[in-house]
C-alpha cells in the first residue's frame, strides 16, 4: 500500500481522475485529494471527500485549517504526489516554484516522487513555454505521463486528451512496482570529463558536463540502488540523494583508482565519465612560460590506463559492466570495435559532433555482446537514462 496524494487541477477532463482515485483505492492504496478551486467548477470537494473518506484540501484559510498547518502535513504525509489532470498552468506553477493557492502550495512542499498526466488543447501542449516546462520538470526527476490523441473539448481529434483512468492507473502501479527494483544493488557510475595536468596551471581536459552520468545516477537510486558516483569535471548541478554517495576524481588515475576500488562489491559498472586518453609523463612543477621568440610548444604525451577494459576483465560473472562510446565519425563501427576490444556486457554508442556536450537531448544505440544492436530515438539525457536503468533492472533479474 502507497499513501497517495491526487493533485486535481481545472480541465474538463477532472471528471476521468475522480475514477483514478476509485481504483488506486480499489488497489489499496490510501488516497488523500488536493483540489484547485477551478477545478470545482467540474466536480465537487464532497465526491471526492466521499470517496476517500476525507476531507479535501483546497483552501489555506479555511476555518477548520486556522490552527494547522495542512499543506505541510500532507506533503509529509505522501510517498507519491499523482497530478491528474494536470492543466498548463499547474505545469507551468511547479516549473517556476510557484506557490499562490492550496494545490500549488502543498506540491511544492512534497519531496516525494511526482507523477503528471497533462490534459490541454493540442495548441497549448506544443507551445513552446509548455514544452519548456515539461522538459524542466523530465530533467528535474518529475515523470510525465504523454497525453493521448483523442477528440478534445473542442470537437475535434488531437494530442492533449487525458489517457483513461485504466491507463492512468496501470502507469502508477508500473512505476510503483518498479520503485524498489533494484533495492540491495549497488551501482558504480562515474560522471563528467578528467583533467590531465600539464603544469600547476594548465590542464589536458573535455567539455563533458556530466549530465549523463548524474541522471543515471538519479534513476538508479531512485529504483532503490545504491549509487557510488564517482565525478570529475562537471558543470551539471550534482544529484541530491541520500542513496547517492560522491567521490570527487581529478585526474584518470584518481577515477581508475576509484573505480577498482568500489568495483569490488559492486553490481554493476556504468562508466558515463569522458576518461582522458592521454596525459604527461610528469606534471611540471611551475608554470611552463613563453619564451622570447618561441611560436609551439610541443607535449610528448602517453596513453592513460583504460578504465572500462581493465575493469572489464576482472568481473564476476554476476557483475555487469556498461561503457559509453562518444565518436564523431564511424559510430557504430568504432562502438562494435569498443564492444569487443573492452569486454564489456554493453556499449551505449553516441555521436558527439554534433553539440552533444552539455546538451539537455542525445541520440543513442545500445550495442551488447549478443550482436543485439538498438537505436533508440533522439530525448532527453533524463529520459534515456531511466531507459537504460530499466533495462539494466530488467538483466539483474
Amino acid at each position: 500500500m502507497t499513501r497517495i496524494a491526487v493533485y486535481m487541477t481545472g480541465g474538463i477532463a477532472v471528471y476521468k481522475a475522480v475514477q483514478v482515485v476509485r481504483d488506486l483505492e480499489k488497489n489499496g492504496h490510501e488516497v488523500r485529494v488536493v483540489m484547485t478551486k477551478n477545478a470545482e467548477h467540474f466536480v465537487t470537494s464532497n465526491t471526492l471527500a466521499a470517496l476517500t473518506k476525507y476531507p479535501v484540501l483546497d483552501d489555506l484559510w479555511s476555518k477548520e485549517n486556522e490552527a494547522s498547518i495542512p499543506h505541510v502535513h500532507l506533503a509529509r504525509w505522501s510517498e507519491l504526489a499523482l497530478v491528474v489532470p494536470a492543466t498548463a498552468n499547474f505545469i507551468a506553477k511547479m516549473a517556476n516554484g510557484l506557490a499562490d493557492d492550496a494545490a500549488s502550495t502543498t506540491i511544492l512542499a512534497t519531496a516525494a516522487p511526482k507523477m503528471i498526466v497533462p490534459a490541454m488543447n493540442d495548441q497549448m501542449w506544443n507551445n513552446p513555454a509548455t514544452r519548456h516546462n515539461v522538459l524542466f520538470l523530465k530533467e528535474n526527476g518529475v515523470k510525465i505521463m504523454d497525453p493521448a490523441v483523442g477528440m478534445l473539448a473542442e470537437s475535434y481529434a488531437a494530442k492533449g486528451r487525458m489517457p483513461e483512468p485504466a491507463d492512468v492507473v496501470d502507469w502508477v502501479e508500473k512505476y510503483l512496482n518498479q520503485k524498489n527494483s533494484l533495492q540491495g544493488k549497488i551501482f558504480v557510475i562515474t560522471a563528467g570529463g578528467t583533467e590531465e595536468s600539464i603544469d600547476p596551471v594548465r590542464f589536458i581536459g573535455n567539455r563533458s558536463s556530466g549530465k549523463m552520468g548524474f541522471a543515471l545516477a538519479e534513476n538508479a537510486a531512485r529504483l532503490g540502488a545504491t549509487v557510488k558516483l564517482i565525478y570529475g569535471n562537471v558543470t551539471a548541478n550534482p544529484p541530491q540523494n541520500k542513496n547517492i554517495k560522491m567521490y570527487h576524481a581529478t585526474s584518470s588515475e584518481d577515477m581508475f583508482e576509484q573505480v577498482k576500488s568500489e568495483f569490488k562489491k559492486s553490481d554493476v559498472l556504468i562508466m558515463a565519465a569522458a576518461v582522458a586518453d592521454w596525459r604527461m609523463p610528469k606534471v611540471a612543477d611551475h608554470k611552463l612560460k613563453k619564451q622570447i621568440g618561441q611560436e609551439t610548444l610541443n607535449l610528448t604525451l602517453i596513453k592513460t590506463k583504460d578504465i572500462l577494459q581493465e575493469v572489464a576483465h576482472h568481473k564476476k560473472h554476476n557483475q555487469l559492466v556498461i561503457g559509453f562510446a562518444a565518436e564523431t565519425n564511424d559510430l557504430l563501427e568504432n562502438a562494435e570495435k569498443k564492444l569487443k576490444k573492452k569486454g564489456a556486457d554493453m556499449i551505449v554508442a553516441n555521436d558527439v559532433s554534433h553539440n552533444v556536450f552539455g546538451n539537455d537531448y542525445d541520440q543513442v544505440t545500445l550495442l551488447t555482446q549478443d550482436g543485439h544492436i538498438d537505436k533508440w530515438p533522439r530525448m532527453s539525457k533524463q529520459e534515456i537514462a531511466y531507459g537504460l536503468i530499466e533495462k539494466i533492472a530488467r538483466e539483474l533479474k
